[in-house]
């Protein structure tokens, strides 16, 4: 996949080009059927495939307050976009300007004029340019005249999902929630979040028994606070283990931390970016009486999660 960072790097239109264009937080199965739908259309024209996205997110440019943790961050969001085959993506740097343009001259200069568009690939709630002046009633009008088809997928519903169609903003809910496994339905895949390892508080395996790596998140959104089945990615390998999200109140020094033991592993991976998936939630955090108490409770979780991961 090409990677575009900012639309003055294209000096010639692309060949037949067909795009999709969105924030694609979390590219969950909704936005992946945006992708594949693209690159069908692509390889009927010939032509090549575009996805185009924005960074930062627009939200956090154009909201103060309120502004909704990232699903995955662009690092993340990019990889993924890359899996699904896509030919070209361009991240466009999101800005008080580009956030100004109208509906027609985004169409007219950057897509058609500059990008080569032959085709474009959206939802059915799409909207854009300045004060979301343009939607799918606008696309349609000006298809014929600019010479482009508006491709519309249907929405797809996640399996066992009661909540309507898939949806960034449901991922999240769900995230929040800790309800994991309804998110893996809708992202089709496990939910991750990933980080260095950094310096914890020492305590893990010196006083409870059990070492845990302590990691620093970014941006992302993180799952609802409790003990949970994980995979991790180290270096080029996958381990299992159990992660704890929350404020480790036995403790009672009210400091957020995600930490993960890693099951049948014993090296010191200070340093070292961990890929965290979350496979099943165990329970809540819980304050116990004391130390050994805890640690009688770790060893049931990972029972569990032994269980959940099928070792």
């Amino acid at each position: 996949m090409k990677i575009i960072k900012d639309i003055e790097e294209i000096k010639q239109p692309f060949n037949n080009a067909v795009i999709t264009i969105g924030n694609f937080d979390g590219v969950h199965l909704g936005h992946q059927i945006l992708f594949h739908t693209v690159i069908e259309k692509a390889d009927a024209l010939g032509g090549t495939s575009v996805g185009m996205t924005f960074e930062p997110h627009p939200l956090r440019v154009l909201k103060k307050k309120d502004r909704p943790p990232l699903i995955t961050l662009y690092e993340q969001k990019r990889e993924l976009i890359s899996s699904t085959g896509i030919d070209v993506l361009i991240t466009v740097p999101f800005t008080p300007a580009f956030a100004n343009l109208t509906a027609t001259q985004f169409v007219e200069d950057i897509l058609v004029n500059r990008i080569g568009m032959k085709a474009i690939v959206v939802g059915k709630d799409y909207s854009f340019g300045k004060n979301r002046e343009g939607n799918l009633d606008f696309l349609k009008s000006i298809a014929k005249r600019l010479d482009f088809q508006v491709i519309v997928p249907d929405w797809i519903k996640a399996l066992s999902d009661t909540a309507g169609r898939i949806s960034s903003t449901r991922v999240r809910e769900l995230v929040t929630d800790g309800d994991i496994v309804r998110a893996q339905k809708q992202l089709g895949r496990h939910y991750q979040i990933r980080g260095t390892v950094g310096k914890g508080r020492d305590r893990g395996g010196k006083l409870v028994g059990f070492p845990t790596a302590n990691i620093k998140l970014q941006d992302e959104l993180c799952p609802k606070t409790g003990v949970y089945a994980v995979t991790v990615k180290c270096g080029n390998q996958l381990y299992k283990g159990v992660a704890n999200i929350g404020y480790s109140p036995t403790f009672d020094d009210h400091q957020f931390t995600v930490e993960v033991h890693l099951l049948d592993f014993n090296k010191n991976i200070y340093g070292e970016k961990l890929f965290v998936n979350f496979v099943q939630r165990i329970r809540n955090e819980m304050k116990f009486s004391n130390i050994s108490e805890l640690s009688e409770q770790i060893k049931k979780d990972i029972v569990n999660a032994r269980e959940i991961l099928c070792l």
